[in-house]
């Protein structure tokens, strides 16, 4: 008796969401494509914080270990180029560089890791997710751990009857355990989710497109309940952007108005009057008197700021009149915190980060590469800009949102490079259009 065989698993299998094909595919994959996938669970699903008893190991580190070594097993690695690749290079050489010549050498060097491990996690990720089937799981991971935190909150914020709370909405512990550090995790998850669901549209059951689509609405009901007002800020920045090109049409016109008037009415009045207090209470004035001073720091130290990690310890020498709440921290700005940092050589270099990340979106939606992930390409454009703009109000400049974004769009840009088949191309093209009205 023959045995029968397996099928081959083709792309038609991932975008259907078959998912014994998409297992069966993984269980084959590489040793360092596991590890980095199994970092990315680590890190953004946290469960060694969730359950402090598997807590025993350094697990995040082990397996970026392992990813580098798997990298030296796996044939199929290669080394990927682009731009952001010297534009981070650039920039740590510039942190080393501050580091060395900070008011306090010793501060900058303790947070060294903060900066070089995101671009160790950066080369990893592009170089190992290097094939259309392999960024697709890559991505799913990306997504259920997001909605993992965004299903489970948004329903805490609805049996709470969507009240307001001092401390908004806590994901766990980790990066996105403060309420305005989640918001903005739903800020660049929220954008992806939608194109991804809509992308796959031509291909899913109306199950499975129903349950995709929770995904980006419960991320906005998190970025509501956060009770984060530069995020809920961004959240309005990113859909006057996604419809900017159609928002005069009657019908964009009055979807964008129910949209808004939906989100006011969400919020809880204690949050309403947070917007209206904005500028006038303690917190706003103590972030005003932050990005005043730190504006200073830059001006009298304009090559390379006041040193790496060094503005709560600089202000408290030289602004002590200025810290209203306890504590000098740090200056709730990005650009800020990086020109402080590094200087306007490292804001220059950030900055070139940012715009090259804008042009690989804008460049891959437009190119000849596969159509449904063109929508994803331009989405993470709008993710970018849900960041830069929450991160007005939070210092979040080495978080891994931004890292993260750019090794997600080289990997993707990198995957999807080549022309597909031309049934698969004119199946999603009519989403394509419908999606390409916004950024």
């Amino acid at each position: 008796m023959v045995k029968k065989k397996w099928k081959e698993i083709t792309d038609e299998d991932f975008y259907s969401l078959n998912v014994r094909a998409v297992w069966q595919y993984f269980k084959k994959e590489s040793f360092a494509f596991w590890m980095i996938c199994a970092y990315l669970f680590l890190e953004y699903v946290r469960p060694q914080s969730i359950y402090p008893a598997i807590d025993i190991l350094p697990w995040t580190k082990l397996v970026v270990i392992g990813a580098i070594l798997g990298c030296f097993t796996d044939k199929t690695v290669r080394w990927v180029s682009s731009s952001v690749n010297v534009l981070l290079i650039f920039f740590l050489l510039i942190i080393v560089a501050s580091s060395y010549l900070a008011y306090f050498p010793e501060i900058s060097f303790k947070n060294l890791d903060k900066y070089y491990l995101w671009v160790v996690i950066y080369f990893l990720i592009i170089n190992i997710v290097n094939t259309r089937k392999r960024f697709f799981i890559f991505l799913c991971i990306f997504l259920v751990a997001s909605f993992k935190l965004s299903l489970s909150l948004a329903l805490i914020w609805a049996r709470r009857g969507f009240s307001f709370t001092g401390w908004g909405l806590m994901g766990p512990p980790g990066f996105f355990q403060n309420s305005g550090e989640l918001a903005i995790q739903m800020l660049v998850f929220w954008p992806i989710a939608w194109a991804f669901s809509h992308a796959l549209k031509g291909y899913i059951t109306r199950r499975w497109y129903f349950l995709l689509m929770l995904m980006p609405i419960t991320a906005v009901m998190v970025i509501l309940g956060a009770s984060s007002r530069g995020a809920q800020l961004a959240l309005i920045v990113q859909l006057l952007v996604m419809n900017y090109r159609q928002v005069f049409k009657p019908k964009v016109f009055v979807s964008v108005f129910i949209a808004f008037f939906v989100i006011w009415t969400f919020l809880p009045d204690a949050q309403k009057q947070r917007f209206e207090t904005m500028g006038d209470d303690g917190t706003s004035k103590q972030r005003i008197l932050y990005w005043q001073n730190g504006l200073t720091m830059i001006e009298d130290n304009p090559v390379l700021g006041v040193g790496y990690f060094n503005f709560a310890p600089y202000f408290e020498r030289y602004f002590p009149n200025d810290i209203i709440l306890g504590r000098a921290e740090l200056p709730h700005n990005i650009f800020i915190q990086v020109g402080t940092d590094t200087g306007i050589l490292g804001l220059l270099i950030y900055s070139f980060i940012l715009i090259s990340a804008l042009k690989i979106g804008r460049s891959f939606s437009r190119s000849e590469g596969e159509v449904k992930f063109s929508m994803v390409g331009r989405a993470f454009n709008l993710s970018l800009i849900g960041f830069v703009v929450a991160g007005q109000f939070v210092t979040v400049t080495y978080y891994p949102f931004l890292w993260i974004h750019l090794a997600l769009l080289v990997a993707l840009k990198n995957s999807f490079g080549n022309l597909p088949p031309k049934k698969m191309r004119n199946r999603s093209q009519k989403n394509v259009k419908a999606f390409q009205g916004g950024i």
